[in-house]
């Protein structure tokens, strides 16, 4: 039982989505504090930003009992 070309590529094309996304946000989040002020308008907001410096640093405790309680119920799902 093989998985079909389109299955793989929409596999792949999510992990490629993924990737950019997490390099994107880490540029914008911590690499852009490290370089010196910029003049375009853009830059220099993001490196004014606060709000996605502790985003995802606060995201992460809730997204671990998220997970884990998909996982037990799962778990009891499963064993009922």
């Amino acid at each position: 039982m093989g998985f079909s070309k389109t299955a793989t590529f929409s596999g792949w094309l999510l992990i490629l989505i993924g990737s950019v996304s997490f390099v994107g946000f880490l540029s914008a989040a911590v690499i852009s504090k490290l370089l010196p002020l910029s003049d375009s308008p853009i830059i220099s907001a993001i490196q004014n930003d606060r709000y996605y410096c502790f985003l995802v640093p606060l995201t992460l405790p809730i997204l671990i009992i998220a997970v884990y309680s998909h996982w037990l119920s799962m778990k009891l799902f499963k064993h009922a």
